[in-house]
């Protein structure tokens, strides 16, 4: 093209365009790739042991050269149908939520979850946060848009399966408890599982004893409460606080006249399997001296006619009320009893209204308490999101803080995965014929020492971390809430007893309820 020239000067030139290469490479992202696995707790399964997977996906993770390992994830011995006590699954989920998981490799989906709401909505939350999942056995990857159709059905397979299983094991169960066979798994404070039987451990049946005579004497829950305490004398659970639900339990426990009542409880035949009190659903085997007794059967029920005496006593007091037993005093910390004069309903402090030296509270008209909560609870129910779900977020930062924090749990696992891995080493080399028999069993004693205090270490760990259950209250909470009525007229029962734990009696003109969270709101009557 020729130039157009004005006045002998070029309008316009030809563009032309040098291409300037890149003096710096990129390099191409590595997806951080975790792998996850439920091993076995048995030694002779090998092949699922924790090591072996651990240097199977090691090895499988290694060997791809766009993958970076980030950390294999097992949890040792535990049911899949749930994920909540999977504390290496939550531990990988957790990192996941902080952005150092990419990828997780699993084999199969079963090993996952059995449980296809849990399977879903993890899925589901990693997939929203960037973290795919393949399952090995299923081919299936959650990063193509089939996955997770693919995966519900393979979960519900798994689920249906673990259904079957369980109910085939409960039939088995009811099958023993009929022909009076069955043994429960655990025995209860006083004895000690000793081949599949009960025995007496004689120095906590000591304590059952005095416990009984105690009772017969006279003495209530909570004295005899008080006493051990006291004396710093140890549970069941080897803490030195007694609490009055242990002992009503101990006098009506019939194991400890040397009887045996079966199926007390019941789980249901629907994923989650929550356990539930058996109160008709199901037959009731009760077998007659099943096993040495404690105490004698004279005592025993001399001790439950005593104690079904003082709680028809407590009934008749209280009768049907709503309030009873819930309303406690301001100053003193005692129950409220309910009065009656000049036909209206009063609620006192029974302290107060044995000696009205001891406590100054003043009555209060039942009518005042009765809308105070009409009038809390309307304001809760239209307003419950904005109350709680800040708390609920709150708490779930609180949690996840105290988690990544928690270098000392992260350095355990390592150590642990570092010990089963050292311990199956051992274990080649003796089959080998390279190490002694004796020297073997010298370092593996060592090994499975260190192995052991630190898992113990793991739990205690993990028990204060979950020792707050306020999240899930708060959670169950909101969860209540939007089932109740949106507003009431009138007290209502079961609502009261639904979301309120206790009402304090400040004073006359106040009064503040405490909801099953913990969460305290305050209403002038």
């Amino acid at each position: 093209m020729a130039d157009k020239s004005i006045n002998g000067t070029s309008a316009l030139r030809q563009k032309e365009i040098f291409q300037i290469d890149a003096t710096i490479k990129q390099e191409t992202l590595k997806l951080r790739v975790a792998g996850y696995a439920r091993v076995s707790s048995d030694s002779k399964d090998q092949l699922n042991s924790f090591a072996v997977q651990v240097r199977y996906y090691t090895n499988l993770i290694e060997e791809n050269p766009s993958w970076e390992m980030v950390d294999i994830y097992a949890d040792e011995g535990i049911s899949g149908v749930s994920t909540e006590k999977r504390d290496d699954f939550n531990r990988m989920i957790n990192d996941c939520r902080d952005g150092k998981i990419d990828r997780i490799v699993t084999k199969s989906t079963s090993r996952f979850s059995r449980n296809t709401l849990d399977s879903i909505a993890t899925v589901r939350e990693l997939k929203a946060i960037g973290v795919s999942v393949y399952f090995e056995k299923e081919g299936i990857d959650t990063a193509k848009l089939s996955g997770e159709n693919l995966l519900t059905l393979y979960s519900l397979f798994a689920q249906e399966e673990s259904v079957s299983i369980s109910k085939n094991v409960k039939k088995g169960i009811r099958m023993r408890m009929q022909k009076g066979t069955f043994m429960p798994s655990s025995a209860p404070f006083g004895y000690r599982m000793v081949n599949k039987q009960f025995e007496i451990y004689e120095p906590e049946a000591e304590l059952i004893r005095r416990i009984f005579a105690e009772y017969l004497m006279g003495n209530g829950f909570l004295e005899i409460c008080k006493t051990l305490n006291a004396e710093g004398i140890p549970s069941r659970t080897g803490k030195t606080i007694w609490k009055k639900e242990a002992i009503s339990s101990i006098i009506r426990n019939e194991r400890y006249v040397g009887d045996l009542l079966l199926q007390k409880t019941f789980s249901q035949d629907v994923i989650p399997y929550k356990s539930q009190v058996n109160k008709g659903e199901l037959p009731q085997y009760y077998v007659r001296d099943n096993h040495e007794s404690i105490v004698s059967r004279i005592q025993f029920e001399l001790a439950n006619i005593l104690l079904n005496q003082r709680v028809a006593a407590v009934n008749l007091e209280y009768g049907e009320y709503p309030l009873g037993r819930k309303i406690t005093c301001g100053e003193c910390g005692c129950h409220f009893r309910r009065k009656v004069t000049n036909h209206k309903a009063y609620w006192v402090c029974r302290l107060h209204d044995t000696d009205k030296t001891n406590c100054s509270a003043e009555r209060i008209r039942e009518e005042k308490i009765t809308l105070a909560f009409i009038h809390m609870y309307n304001k809760l129910r239209k307003n419950h999101h904005q109350i709680l779900e800040p708390i609920v977020a709150t708490l779930y930062k609180v949690q996840e803080q105290q988690q990544r924090e928690n270098l000392e749990l992260q350095n355990i696992n390592k150590r642990i995965a570092t010990l089963t891995e050292q311990n199956h080493a051992m274990s080649g080399l003796l089959s080998r014929g390279i190490l002694d028999s004796a020297l073997f069993i010298s370092k593996t004693d060592e090994l499975k020492k260190e192995l052991k205090d630190a898992k113990d270490l793991k739990m205690r760990l993990l028990g204060k971390l979950r020792k707050d259950t306020t999240l899930e209250e708060t959670e169950n909470l909101i969860e209540a809430l939007d089932e109740l009525p949106e507003s009431i007229t009138e007290m209502n029962t079961d609502v009261l007893n639904e979301i309120v734990e206790k009402i304090l009696a400040k004073d006359n003109q106040t009064i503040a309820f405490r909801l099953k969270n913990g969460l305290i709101l305050t209403e002038r009557m």
